[in-house]
């Protein structure tokens, strides 16, 4: 890994390679680092984060033993970060950033990487469809059955 360069691991709406890069990243100045699949153990998927909108959530990530989250890795440099904290609502107490290990699709070796996880949480939660074809735009790097798990997720919409 070059120096300076940092692993995000995205596993909601930024695994659309679109919305992190393009939309977010670009605008910013900040180009397209190295993009792989990767898989979260000891985990699991909720869309328990308080949404915009009232009565939709958002994705998060919850402890889970047994489970697996699969997102996309993501080599971003640090002000990379600075601009996902702005989306992620870090100041605003929406998200936190943690660290945490992630194995990567292609050469299976476990790497530290900065992932955000949900401090604004709420009961019977559902994501929108526009949300959720966010993370459904990540499947060129998601195996099949997760891909089509998420495809079934319920919306509010």
């Amino acid at each position: 890994m070059e120096s300076g360069l940092s692993w995000y691991f995205a596993y909601g709406s930024n695994m659309s390679a679109l919305r992190l890069f393009e939309e977010r990243l670009k605008p910013e100045g900040i180009g397209l680092g190295e993009r792989i699949a990767g898989r979260l153990d000891g985990w699991r998927l909720a869309f328990n984060k308080q949404g915009r909108v009232p009565g939709t959530g958002a994705g998060n990530i919850m402890l889970a033993p047994g489970e697996v989250v699969h997102g996309t890795l993501n080599l971003l440099p640090a002000k990379g970060f600075e601009v996902l904290d702005r989306y992620e609502g870090v100041v605003g107490g929406h998200y936190e950033r943690r660290t945490v290990p992630v194995w990567r699709g292609d050469t299976g070796v476990a790497v530290e990487a900065i992932t955000y996880v949900a401090l604004l949480t709420g009961e019977n939660l559902c994501p929108t469809r526009e949300y959720l074809s966010h993370l459904l735009a990540g499947r060129d790097l998601l195996p099949e059955d997760y891909f089509r798990q998420l495809g079934e997720t319920p919306t509010v919409d």
